[in-house]
């Protein structure tokens, strides 16, 4: 895999805010909702986030700095093959004694025996995996469990945090690829991918809606019911409103996943004329006269 700094196009002396500014940059521009069947863009996108996941982790970070692990977040296998050396193995490696060497590779590989030092085992971590998993809007935005159906025919359990969004990455501890000689699985990534809604639409963390009205609720007012992502609500249409008017139902919208905060549900108003004739309605506006002429087309004819 690249290097994760090449990947982001930042120095290895990087700070957090440094990189996290480079990834935003780069996911922007190469998100899949901006690039829809663009295979390129898409694997270009999940190497930025791959990347980013590894550097934000200040373990992952400092042990990929030190070589102890590739860009992938897996474990570099120590060398068994050198030249004849007078020098001691530890010495060649730079450390003091094979001793030193021997608790370095401990650590690295979870503990293990030793490799070289009259023991024939060691215990490396197991390699990670990705996944993806396509899910209804609502399921993300609500949180739910779902099964993933593995390559190699197995299942796993995966739960949705309430508020996801298409594109978080949810890492499932010990759930990667098997660990060599007894040490720890690796970890999964699954990467969500959450379908369009027919009438919800998702910004940050507030819903958008656009509601049609009867003309004679947007022209009298009316109490009407409203979906939600968590069910129907009851909304007033202020009397006189128009197409175009918006209405703001609080806490209706997703729950951040950081502070726990709701969105609000944004309720843009539609009018819409009645589907059959409605003779009296035509009666009427044949002779009516409005106290306010007002022409609707006036600033675009400007």
């Amino acid at each position: 895999m690249t290097d994760p700094y090449e990947t982001l196009g930042v120095a290895r002396t990087a700070t957090e805010e440094e990189i996290g500014a480079a990834f935003k940059k780069l996911a922007r521009r190469y998100h899949p909702d901006l690039h829809p069947g663009d295979k390129e863009a898409e694997a270009r996108f999940k190497e930025v986030s791959a990347a980013a996941e590894l550097l934000r982790d200040k373990d992952k970070r400092r042990r990929f700095d030190a070589g102890e692990i590739d860009a992938s977040g897996a474990e570099r296998p120590p060398r068994f093959y050198r030249e004849r050396s007078e020098e001691p193995h530890a010495a060649q490696d730079g450390f003091a004694s094979n001793e030193e060497l021997a608790e370095f590779l401990s650590r690295a590989f979870a503990g293990g025996g030793r490799s070289g030092f009259g023991g024939n085992e060691f215990r490396a971590r197991g390699q990670d995996v990705t996944y993806e998993l396509h899910l209804p809007f609502l399921d993300a935005a609500r949180g739910s469990v779902r099964t993933l159906e593995l390559p190699d025919g197995k299942t796993l359990q995966v739960t949705i945090p309430p508020g996801s969004a298409d594109g978080h990455l949810l890492r499932l501890r010990g759930q990667g690829m098997a660990g060599y000689g007894g040490g720890p699985a690796g970890d999964a990534y699954v990467e969500l991918h959450v379908e369009p809604h027919a009438f919800f639409h998702r910004k940050d963390n507030d819903i958008h809606i656009e509601l049609p009205v009867s003309l004679k609720e947007a022209t009298l007012g009316a109490r009407i019911e409203v979906p939600t992502i968590d069910g129907a609500v009851s909304l007033t249409i202020p009397k006189g409103s128009n197409t175009g008017s918006t209405l703001r139902l609080r806490d209706r919208g997703v729950v951040d996943r950081k502070s726990g905060q709701r969105g609000h549900q944004f309720v843009t108003l539609k009018i819409v004329l009645p589907k059959g004739e409605e003779k009296a309605l035509t009666a009427f506006l044949e002779t009516w006269v409005p106290e306010h002429a007002d022409n609707p087309r006036e600033e675009m004819l400007r």
